[in-house]
């Protein structure tokens, strides 16, 4: 397949879809979040698996990973996953229309819909540079909030979309943060979002103001 016609694109061990109009479900997580031990594992395990399966494979391992609560959890602290949040609805809909999110104590989701004249990457570099700098104001502190890379799946049809969505709205519920998903304050199951709905209106509403160009 050749990759630069494609729209598909590999920074580090993830490759990654750039194809114009696509809705995108993204998991970014905290640059500590993951044991080096365990990466050591999963890359070594990756040589065993066939090429088509080491992404879903690869995906399925973090992710139960990142629910045990690993690393320092900067996220837990509700004024850090505020600011968060306000970062992640401050780029809607200049950047994407955001469609559902969650915010976990290490890790984030957001599904969104993406029709704008940008790269993926590039969207995701102006996303966590915003959102890290908040971040470590808010904490008193410098150096690294998320780590570089980020997993990106697109989304393949409205089913498609919908599971995606009850798998966001559910993840501290698996992670027996919650006993439903309506209870997590940092997710748009909080705010009452259907599947597939633009969850903001154009100025967003959590406190961070649309004063400047990123």
């Amino acid at each position: 397949m050749d990759s630069s016609k494609s729209g598909w694109r590999t920074r580090g061990y993830l490759p990654h879809l750039e194809a114009g109009q696509i809705t995108q479900f993204i998991t970014l997580r905290l640059y500590d979040s993951l044991p080096a031990a365990a990466l050591a594992h999963l890359m070594a395990r990756l040589t065993e698996i066939p090429e088509e399966q080491r992404s879903a494979y690869t995906r399925a391992r973090i992710h139960k990973w990142l629910d045990s609560g690993y690393g320092s959890c900067m996220l837990r602290h509700p004024d850090v996953a505020e600011v968060v949040q306000s970062a992640l609805q401050y780029f809607h809909p200049t950047r994407y229309q955001l469609l559902s999110w969650c915010i976990m104590p290490n890790h984030l989701h957001l599904l969104v819909d993406i029709d704008q004249p940008i790269s993926l990457g590039r969207m995701m570099h102006s996303l966590k540079s915003f959102s890290a700098k908040e971040a470590n104001r808010v904490l008193g502190r410098q150096g690294p909030f998320w780590y570089p890379e980020y997993f990106d799946r697109y989304i393949r049809s409205a089913q498609h979309q919908e599971t995606v969505v009850n798998y966001i709205h559910e993840n501290p519920v698996r992670a027996g943060l919650c006993s439903s998903a309506a209870e997590w304050r940092f997710s748009s199951a909080r705010a009452g979002i259907n599947p597939g709905d633009s969850c903001l209106n154009p100025h967003g509403s959590f406190g961070i103001q649309r004063t400047r160009a990123e």
